[in-house]
């Protein structure tokens, strides 16, 4: 779709204020208006802020898709399972949590209404006497609003994500991985003469690839060196494959050229809804790459991007430095600076395996280290 921004006209612009209005981000008197002005770019930047989305002001895919599934509450249609085109929505993330609180695995609440959903809520409608139809209609809605949580003290969902680290042990030996690098085929993301973002993120991948396979890791790549295929399909990948994580590799871009850094990025809305393992793995990777590489910490934050939240396992995003800045630019294109960044990431997967237990200070544990480690707990 356009981007729509500040200054732009027309009956789109009319729907979004229409949308923003109803969410009470705009007073009453703005809706139907078709001119996105300044106070349209406040409350855009509110909503992304909200919803965990980058907050620049503009109304892309990402935001419009946001926008359009915030309009819809519990109960305002039905829901069911579409395999061609699943249903999504806030009235999907609300069913998901309340499935969840009432004891019912539908996965993450990720707004999507996926098999896994399906099964859930007809888990619950045999349980509560309903038409096991795996459709959320009248009845179904009913039952729910009528019933108390089960399950207190966190959210179900992140906290199964905490066990199954937990019981899968110190060692990396089996472990399946998904490595997802940015873009690729025609899509070259970030360009700044020679260098391409596809094509440093490919060569990063690969490296890593290379070491998690020395350590007996699967690792599985969601692209070849000539594809692009949408986010919705790389976690699809990653959940077919039954992943242990997925870690998806880019660089980035800034208009000024004085940004750069290093960022990495986990599941979480922003209000508080966070995936703990993606968090936990955000700030090793983040912690043991800025310690490697000396780069500027962004931090890590959370996002509600496809790639994090349509995966059933944990999924952490890597922004490498920006490409647009000389000093990030010259490390990115030093072949001996991927390897230590390959280095940094399978350290941090390392130690989130670990629990704390035998571990190392930041920045020092090296993949001799690592290997003699998984050596001696096979012994």
């Amino acid at each position: 779709m356009q981007v729509l921004r500040r200054g732009d006209v027309g009956p789109a612009v009319a729907e979004i204020r229409t949308t923003l209005t109803a969410l009470g981000l705009l007073p009453e008197t703005s809706a139907g208006a078709e001119v996105f002005d300044v106070d349209v770019e406040h409350a855009v930047r509110a909503f992304q802020q909200q919803r965990g989305l980058i907050t620049d002001g503009l109304v892309g895919t990402a935001t419009y898709s946001a926008l359009r599934a915030a309009t819809f509450q519990l109960g305002d249609r039905p829901l069911a399972y579409l395999v061609s085109h699943p249903m999504s929505g806030d009235d999907v993330a609300t069913l998901q949590e309340r499935l969840l609180e009432l004891g019912f695995d539908a996965g993450r609440h990720s707004g999507v209404f996926d098999l896994r959903s399906e099964q859930a809520l007809r888990n619950f409608q045999r349980e509560y006497g309903l038409t096991v139809d795996g459709i959320c209609g009248a009845e179904t809605v009913r039952a729910l609003r009528q019933l108390k949580p089960k399950v207190r003290g966190g959210r179900p969902v992140f906290l199964r994500e905490q066990e199954q680290v937990r019981r899968a042990g110190p060692r990396l030996r089996g472990k399946r991985i998904v490595i997802d690098p940015g873009h690729g085929g025609r899509d070259r993301g970030v360009v700044v003469g020679s260098l391409s973002e596809a094509d440093l993120v490919w060569d990063l991948a690969r490296r890593l690839e290379g070491r998690m396979q020395a350590t007996g890791m699967e690792a599985l790549l969601s692209r070849g060196p000539n594809q692009c295929p949408p986010e919705s399909e790389r976690a699809r990948f990653a959940n077919e494959a039954g992943a242990d994580l997925i870690l998806s590799l880019h660089v980035d871009a800034n208009r000024s050229p004085n940004a750069r850094g290093l960022a990495s990025f986990h599941f979480g809305t922003g209000n508080g809804t966070t995936s703990t393992v993606g968090e936990a793995l955000a700030g090793f990777i983040q912690r043991e790459l800025v310690a490697r590489t000396g780069m500027p910490d962004c931090r890590s934050h959370p996002r509600t991007w496809d790639i994090l939240r349509s995966t059933r396992c944990t999924a952490v995003r890597v922004e490498v430095g920006y490409l647009t800045n000389e000093l990030d630019r010259a490390l990115l294109s030093d072949p001996t600076f991927r390897d230590t960044v390959a280095e940094g990431i399978l350290v941090a997967v390392k130690r989130l395996y670990l629990l704390g237990e035998n571990d190392q200070p930041t920045g020092t544990f090296t993949f001799g280290d690592l290997l003699k480690h998984e050596l001696a707990k096979a012994e």
